[in-house]
């Protein structure tokens, strides 16, 4: 996520958790923040920050899961020159660091016991002992921390302390994941696919079709909303006409669009709706549609509807190819589909060849 997408949604659960971080953000007390990954964790600390009485002060970050157990004190409480092997000067830790203003721990859950008992006596005392040293620093600092675990879980399995629990939850602020964001999904990829837009220097943005509209609705963002701002801008990126809406999605950068897939009974990838499905659909529903069909389809003699459908889109489309010397490019634009659209429909109707 990107500084600034904190204040993207409309949601209920989203307002309400900005507004729970707002007004906890006035008081000079720790927040505990709870959210999947991708849900903007690291931006609610931010918010904490910057609208505390701390704001001129610094905002330090530390990922306890980024550094080994062995790292993880030196790297909060500091150290002093010949502490350990390698300590050649004595360093600031974390806690000096943010000394006047906020420290974030990321991925609390994953420190070990011993470091939680040292984290517990800074938080109580205002105070921290570099490794190597015997003498205490006073350090002002308020504690911002963040988990996607149920921390009072771990406290029941003896991998947390429950006295530092109850120390850093004086608010718990808790972030919803991006699939109980009822309607934020399109609000916050019409955000990134501006933005995508912007950079590519393009002349307007077109939006989402229905496609990838329907796509993005029915996905269920295990990411959450750093998963959909990488989707949106690699759908952008890779579209090619920007004259029509933005209508294929990829939810996978590493699937090959060579490799095979299980097929359906009507020739689509299996657990996807094909577009030559969207096309078909129409079809079968759009009466000026049908009425054109009816020219060149007894829909009286048929049994499998779809399956004459099918016949007939392939008809569509050789005639296209035909019309436009097998230029696919230009097929496509004439079909209203993107190139990667219409290679699907080739290849569902075997015309790649």
């Amino acid at each position: 996520m990107e500084r600034g997408s904190q204040f993207i949604g409309e949601s209920g659960a989203f307002l309400d958790a900005v507004e729970r971080a707002s007004r906890a953000a006035m008081l000079n007390r720790p927040v505990l923040v709870i959210g999947e990954r991708g849900t903007g964790k690291e931006l609610i600390a931010e918010r904490l920050h910057r609208l505390s009485s701390r704001w001129d002060g610094p905002l330090i970050t530390l990922n306890c899961a980024a550094l080994p157990e062995t790292l993880i004190e030196a790297e909060l409480f500091g150290h002093e020159a010949g502490a350990f092997t390698g300590a050649t000067r004595a360093r600031q830790g974390r806690f000096e660091e943010a000394d006047g203003g906020t420290l974030f721990l990321d991925e609390l859950a994953t420190l070990s016991m011993g470091a939680q008992e040292r984290l517990l006596r800074a938080v109580e005392y205002g105070e921290v002992t570099r490794i190597g040293s015997s003498r205490s620093i006073k350090v002002d600092v308020r504690i911002v921390a963040a988990t996607n675990e149920h921390l009072p879980e771990l406290v029941d399995k003896g991998r947390f302390r429950a006295d530092l629990l109850d120390r850093l939850s004086f608010e718990v602020v808790t972030l919803p994941p991006l699939r109980a964001r009822e309607g934020d999904v399109m609000v916050l990829a019409d955000f990134f696919g501006r933005r995508m837009a912007a950079e590519l220097d393009w002349d307007r943005w077109p939006g989402f079709g229905p496609m990838a509209t329907e796509a993005m609705q029915r996905h269920d963002w295990p990411g959450n909303v750093r998963e959909l701002r990488n989707v949106v801008e690699r759908a952008v990126y890779r579209w090619d006409d920007f004259e029509r809406p933005v209508d294929h999605i990829v939810f996978d950068p590493f699937e090959s669009p060579w490799k095979p897939k299980p097929m359906t009974r009507s020739g689509g990838p299996a657990g996807a709706e094909s577009p030559c499905d969207e096309v078909i659909d129409a079809a079968l529903s759009d009466p000026g549609v049908r009425a054109t069909m009816d020219q060149t389809l007894n829909f009286d003699a048929i049994d499998d509807l779809r399956g004459a459908v099918d016949a007939h889109e392939k008809r569509i489309l050789q005639a296209a190819l035909a019309r436009h010397r097998y230029n696919q490019r230009q097929t496509a634009k004439a079909l209203g589909l993107s190139y990667d659209q219409l290679r699907h429909c080739l290849k569902k109707h075997d015309l790649l060849g």
